[in-house]
């Protein structure tokens, strides 16, 4: 094919992409603006209004939401493990997104629901649910657990980058071999109240203790697979099988770090080089990410593309099936981004790769709206049943765990 025949056909591609998007929009299971805002101007949301163009300053505005064709965003409520206040520091972050909300009406609507998700859909805005990343931010209490729920909290990652007390982190020493008795009863109460049970971020047997003990639909908000990029943040292809039988989704993630095993071996060396300065390797500041930018402009940074991404997509379509898929790009959650995918206007070209692969336009609106939303859905129909017969669940960790 010529050049020119290339960029025809790149064209073409692009245009179903975006076609297939405005009617079956992208839900993205996680964004990070929320800490962004806090990291970078302290939730001044004018001194970042994310209304124009902040390409200079974070992977997200609503122009670039627009391009890339996202129609519902979980929004992170994520808090750092080792702050001292996580509940009200969680409290904050859930402050940050209603304010966004209150600010954006004519772009941003409220959304706890599938049918919330449908409604913002033929309202042409973008539904905003929340989900917050670590369980550290309930401090081992169900009670907040629940209030999470009641102010908008729609999934819990059961850990981030380090264990809890009563459930391990892919990225820490094996603490309690998966999930603790309170574990178990902290995904029960979720499955209860109908809160989506997330296990990005946790290890291989937190997630096979989680699917042994969940009897609603598990996400990966943003994951991606083991026997592609052997990461501990990605999904081992024994869990992927299991997802048809649980009904869950687990949605690709973009960090360079999880996709690209070049990524990985480069990132320990730079993550290494950020402690040696002083600051946390996931710090993404301005005066950390000169840090950052020394190290890479001495030793150039292994470049993860659209198609490493599809790759991972294609894997996962094998082992789990379309059914459940979707995507979580974690979006100013990380330092880098793969050429094509660089902030939220990328997706058209996700898409794109994909039908060029041969993804039918019936699996692309599976991968981009309708998993997403029907594994919320499913999760209401649980929790109907479950609250129907079952209390709220008074357990304390020292009652279970001893």
């Amino acid at each position: 094919m010529t050049s020119s025949g290339s960029a025809s056909h790149a064209s073409a591609s692009l245009e179903a992409a975006r076609a297939l998007l405005a009617e079956f929009p992208v839900v993205d299971g996680h964004n990070d603006l929320p800490w962004a805002l806090r990291e970078k101007v302290r939730y001044d949301l004018d001194a970042l209004d994310i209304a124009g163009d902040q390409t200079a300053h974070l992977h997200t505005d609503l122009p670039r939401l627009r391009a890339g064709g996202v129609g519902a965003q979980f929004w992170s409520v994520y808090v750092r493990a080792d702050l001292p206040d996580a509940v009200p520091a969680t409290l904050e972050q859930i402050d940050c997104v209603r304010r966004l909300l209150d600010r954006h009406p004519g772009d941003l609507a409220p959304a706890l629901t599938a049918a919330d998700m449908e409604e913002a859909r033929r309202q042409g805005r973008i539904a905003s649910l929340m989900g917050a990343e670590g369980g550290h931010c309930i401090a081992d209490s169900l009670g907040t657990l629940r209030g999470l729920y009641e102010l908008g909290v729609r999934y819990l990652t059961l850990t981030h980058n380090h264990n809890v007390a009563w459930a391990d982190s892919a990225t820490d020493e094996p603490g309690v071999g998966g999930l603790s008795a309170f574990g178990r009863e902290v995904v029960r109460e979720m499955n209860r109240l109908g809160m989506l049970v997330d296990l990005s971020h946790v290890a291989a047997t937190t997630m096979r203790d989680a699917l042994d003990t969940t009897s609603a639909p598990v996400i990966f908000s943003h994951s991606s697979a083991r026997a592609v990029c052997d990461h501990p943040r990605n999904i081992p292809d024994d869990v992927l099988e299991r997802l048809p039988a649980n009904g869950g989704v687990a949605m690709v993630t973009f960090v360079p770090k999880f996709v690209l095993q070049a990524a990985v071996d480069w990132t320990n060396e730079a993550d290494e080089n950020m402690r040696a300065h002083g600051f946390h390797h996931l710090d993404t500041t301005a005066e950390a990410m000169k840090v950052h930018a020394a190290f890479e402009e001495a030793r150039p940074r292994p470049v993860a593309t659209v198609s490493t991404v599809a790759d991972h997509l294609d894997h996962m379509r094998e082992v789990a099936g379309v059914d459940h898929l979707g995507i979580g790009g974690d979006y100013d959650g990380t330092a880098f981004t793969p050429d094509g995918l660089r902030d939220v206007s990328g997706y058209p070209n996700l898409i794109a790769e994909l039908h060029d692969r041969g993804w039918s336009r019936t699996d692309l609106a599976k991968l981009t709206w309708q998993n997403a939303v029907r594994v919320l859905g499913a999760a209401e129909d649980t929790a109907r049943g479950l609250r129907a017969t079952t209390a709220p669940s008074h357990a304390t960790l020292e009652s279970l765990d001893g």
